[in-house]
Order: C-alpha cells, then sequence, then structure tokens
C-alpha cells in the first residue's frame, strides 16, 4: 500500500528533478529538492487536517481532491497565484507579469518579481494568517471528550462557551497586527478581515451541508460509526461520507485550507531562490505532491483513529504557523523555526499518542487476566 499511495509522488520528484537538472543544472537540481523538504516540513500540520476532513468525503469527491485539487494547488498557488499578486502590486497584465517573473530577481532589488511579491507579504500573511488563526480558535474552543493538552485546553473549552469568542479573539489579534506590526495598517486590516470572511463563509457552508457526526444522538441509526472487526479501526459508514453539495464544500474548504498553508511557503521560497519555474517544480510537483500522498496515506491507514492526539497536536501547529504569519508582518522569520514548531507539535502528540496506546493495550491486558483467573470456592 505503501508504494502504491506514494508512487505518483517519488515518480513526479524524479521527473522533477530531471527538469531542474536541464534547466539550470546541479544548482537548479539542489534548489528544487530544498524546496520540496521544505514544503513537506511546512505542510505536515496540512496533510493531518487535510485527512480529518477528507475520510469524510465520498470516494468521488476524495478523486476529486487529488487530481483537480493537486492542479490547484501546483498550478494555482504554486505558480498562478505569485504571478496574480505581482500584476495586482504591479498594475501589471498578465503578459508583463510573466515575462518580470521570467527575467526571476532578487527580492532586495526594487522593481524584481521577487520583491514586488515579498513587498506584498504583508497583505497575504495578515489573509493567511487570520484564515488559519480562526480555524485553530474554533478547535480549542470546542468542547471536546479527548484532550491532549487537557490542563489547557479544557479551560479554554469552557470559555469557548461564550458565544462567537473566536471571532472577539481573532479581532483584537488582527488589531494588534495591524497597529503595532504593519506599516500600512489599513491594508493589513482589509487582508485580515477578509480572511475572516472567507473562513467564516467556507466553514459556514460546510457546516450547512455537512453529514450528521456519527456521535451525534439525534444522527439516523445508518449513518453511525461501525467498527473494523479486522483492524479495529472505527469511522463513519458510506452513507455517512460527504457527497453531493456537502463533498463539493467540503472540497471547497479543503482548497482555501491548503491555499492558507501554501502562503508562507510561496513567499518563503523566494528567499532561497527568485526562478518561477524552480518555485513551482520544488513546492508545487514535489511538495504539494508528497503532501497530498501523506493525507491519503493517513486516511487509508486509520492513523488519526489509532493516534488520536496527532489531530490536536495538528491544529496547535496551525495556531503556531498562524501566530508567525502575523508577527511575519512586521519581522521577518525564518522558515527553518516555521516548519521545526510544526514537527514538534505533530512529534509530541505523536509520541503522546503511541503512550496512550500502550497504556490502554496494557490495561486492557490486565483485565483480560482478571477475567480468566479462576475463582476459588470455598471447602463445603
Amino acid at each position: 500500500m505503501f508504494f502504491r499511495i506514494f508512487g505518483w509522488s517519488f515518480a513526479v520528484t524524479i521527473v522533477s528533478l530531471v527538469v531542474a537538472f536541464f534547466y539550470g543544472g546541479w544548482n537548479a537540481f539542489v534548489l528544487c529538492l530544498i524546496l520540496g523538504v521544505l514544503e513537506v516540513s511546512l505542510s505536515f500540520d496540512n496533510a493531518v487536517v487535510n485527512a480529518k476532513i477528507l475520510e469524510r468525503m465520498s470516494p468521488f469527491w476524495q478523486r476529486i481532491f487529488l487530481t483537480v485539487g493537486i492542479a490547484i494547488a501546483v498550478f494555482g498557488m504554486r505558480l498562478v497565484f505569485p504571478l496574480l499578486i505581482v500584476g495586482i502590486t504591479a498594475n501589471l497584465n498578465p503578459v508583463e507579469a510573466i515575462q518580470l517573473a521570467m527575467e526571476k530577481g532578487n527580492p532586495e532589488d526594487p522593481g524584481t518579481y521577487g520583491y514586488l511579491l515579498n513587498e506584498a507579504h504583508p497583505q497575504i500573511a495578515a489573509f493567511g494568517g487570520m484564515f488559519l488563526l480562526m480555524l485553530f480558535l474554533d478547535f480549542i474552543f470546542e468542547d471536546r471528550e479527548i484532550t491532549w493538552l487537557s490542563w489547557l485546553e479544557k479551560p479554554l473549552a469552557k470559555i469557548g462557551k461564550l458565544d462567537q469568542l473566536s471571532v472577539v479573539v481573532g479581532g483584537i489579534s488582527l488589531v494588534l497586527a495591524a497597529e503595532l506590526l504593519a506599516e500600512d495598517p489599513a491594508i493589513v486590516m482589509v487582508s485580515g478581515v477578509l480572511g475572516m470572511i472567507t473562513y467564516i463563509a467556507v466553514n459556514g457552508l460546510g457546516s450547512l451541508f455537512n453529514v450528521p457526526d456519527a456521535a451525534d444522538e439525534d444522527a439516523p441509526a445508518e449513518v453511525e460509526a461501525v467498527a473494523d472487526k479486522a483492524t479495529g479501526r472505527s469511522g463513519p459508514t458510506e452513507l455517512a461520507k460527504a457527497t453531493g453539495k456537502a463533498g463539493f464544500f467540503l472540497f471547497l474548504y479543503l482548497e482555501v485550507l491548503d491555499a492558507s498553508f501554501s502562503f508562507d511557503g510561496v513567499i518563503g521560497a523566494f528567499a532561497i531562490t527568485p526562478d518561477p519555474i524552480i518555485i513551482a517544480l520544488g513546492l508545487g510537483f514535489i511538495g504539494a505532491m508528497f503532501v497530498r500522498s501523506i493525507t491519503v496515506f493517513l486516511v487509508r491507514k486509520g492513523t488519526l483513529s489509532e493516534y488520536v492526539y496527532l489531530e490536536h497536536g495538528a491544529h496547535w501547529a496551525i495556531g503556531a504557523l498562524a501566530a508567525i504569519l502575523l508577527v511575519s508582518i512586521g519581522f521577518h522569520v525564518d522558515e527553518i523555526i516555521t516548519g521545526l514548531v510544526g514537527v514538534a507539535f505533530i512529534g509530541a502528540a505523536f509520541a503522546n499518542s503511541v503512550v496512550r496506546n500502550r497504556r490502554a493495550r496494557a490495561a486492557a491486558g490486565d483485565a483480560s487476566e482478571d477475567d480468566r483467573e479462576p475463582q476459588l470456592t470455598p471447602a463445603p
């Protein structure tokens, strides 16, 4: 199953590296490889969250996400999006933006492609940061049966009962970032509010057409969770998978979420190389393909059901990424720090999940031994 899921990613990686080599020699080869690794390290938490949503979608919409979605991720976010930003910022038509992109240019040189994209960073960071911050806040303010950092998550869930608290906290965070960090607070405020509106709209539409939760007492019996006796995993039945409008809005939500995760990688890539071709090969073809494969692997293996803290770790990594994006409005944050923070949260959540599973198996083993112990009856 591993090679079936990751086979295309390895094949695309090899082809991309070969193309990079013929395009710019060993230097382009190494830069392409570095960008691919950077994208995977920055987006592993994205894969975890994607997997949690993808497992709720029907096979049809899963295929759409893995085909149409990958095209949007590769060509839309890693190639078209930077061109669009530069075109809007510099008031250029598409042809002029492409010509400017092919001239490359260092982010430190005024008027170049890299410089113009870097100048648009505050708006991009505000939009992506607020979208991800709202996602994080909605997660930690929700009351959950299973908690990871219980000493913190349980109190947050209690105060989260206050209606629209995530909007209040998000709004305060945006105002502070705009006033304290931005050279042009008005532009940052507008971009951040648009990020919040996008999250609320897409998340609201997804909730409107959402399938009943398996844990919901009001859910009909045919959509309740079932256990796979062979694997011990549990999940929604095929009848509970999102189809039609529900599947479409989950797909839309995933694409916007993926775009928000891509902002820091796209901007950070220009600190490594200003060449849009190398960036598209490294971030798009290598990085995006592997993120999709990791997402599918997590779904097929039922990893999120087995390692229950992974979802929590991913959302805390999202919260950290949102904070980093907002801070980057005024200060440069090294991409290595961004990647390591996400890996640290995911790694800690995975380790805690392993410990939890071992304790559960040990407890189950002790209970079964007690059941098998013969009962002594007193002699007559």
